[in-house]
């Protein structure tokens, strides 16, 4: 590893807006809005705020499943939040989730609205209030909420980590992405032994542990983000992409990834949803 010019970090930070790669123009190092925009609300008991990355992902997914099973008052508004464009950072967003990140919600079937911010507080906001997809059985739960804050403690290391280095970051800093391909690589291994245990993350059943972490990690294996299955040579981890697979073809979690949705392939793509009457014919079916 060859190291140009080395950088020696000031007696003080200061911020340059112009440094920021691809999210320089939302990028800042002060928390508050930055414009007044009220959320819109729509006819259904919760209001989904999100864009779909991997963490808004989680949650589209989860509600769709949540509606397989029959929960019709899991029912959903997904308004689109353009975070390239800095929706996060309008006053209603804010007042929601005053981290200014996706997914935000508000539950409308309590007395007074709920809000719940961190996709993974919403899906086990969403589990515990449906009884689904989290075991009542003590060690049973533990077990999902062992997977369910890995996720969230590990992803930042592959999204902010690897995945700016590698793909966003206006220059190529060898030691960053060694650095940060190692810990994903290393957490691909993490599941890859868990995965030849069990069938999915926490046992034998689906939960909550699988929807939060397939949108990062099984999308990684599939080579659905950053471009970089090769590079991180997914497919030598067989026990992750048999779960992969297996949950990639579920329909819920393919009317998920669609919501919310800004890239890709159009038929791909249903940028708001407020209703199960707005997947397309053609998407249905494609997914069955």
């Amino acid at each position: 590893m060859s190291q140009s010019n080395e950088y020696i970090p000031p007696a003080v930070w200061t911020w340059d807006k112009a440094n920021g790669g691809a999210f320089a123009s939302t990028n800042r190092p002060i928390a508050g809005p930055t414009h007044d925009r009220p959320l819109s609300v729509g006819k259904h008991p919760f209001q989904l705020y999100s864009m779909g990355t991997p963490n808004g992902v989680k949650v589209t997914v989860m509600f769709e499943e949540l509606l397989a099973l029959g929960h019709s008052a899991a029912e959903y508004d997904a308004w689109l939040i353009r975070i390239g464009e800095g929706d996060q950072f309008g006053s209603g967003f804010v007042e929601v989730n005053p981290n200014s990140k996706i997914p935000a919600l508000v539950d409308h079937s309590t007395p007074e609205p709920t809000r719940i911010f961190e996709s993974g507080a919403i899906l086990l906001y969403l589990a515990e209030k449906f009884g689904e997809f989290l075991p009542n059985e003590h060690a049973a739960r533990t077990e999902v909420l062992n997977w369910l804050f890995w996720q969230m403690g590990s992803a930042p290391y592959l999204g902010g980590g690897f995945g700016h280095f590698y793909t966003y970051a206006p220059i190529k800093i060898e030691y960053a992405i060694d650095r940060f391909a190692m810990e994903a690589k290393r957490q691909l291994d993490v599941l890859d032994r868990r995965l030849a245990e069990t069938r999915y993350l926490a046992g034998e059943d689906y939960t909550i542990a699988d929807i939060a972490v397939w949108p990062w990690y099984g999308q990684l294996a599939l080579d659905r983000i950053y471009g970089s299955g090769e590079f991180l040579q997914v497919q030598e981890y067989k026990h992750l992409q048999r779960w992969a697979k297996e949950i990639d073809v579920r329909p819920a979690v393919q009317r998920g990834r669609m919501v919310n949705r800004t890239m890709g392939e159009p038929e791909t793509q249903l940028h708001e949803r407020h209703d199960a009457s707005d997947f397309v014919l053609k998407t249905q079916d494609k997914i069955g």
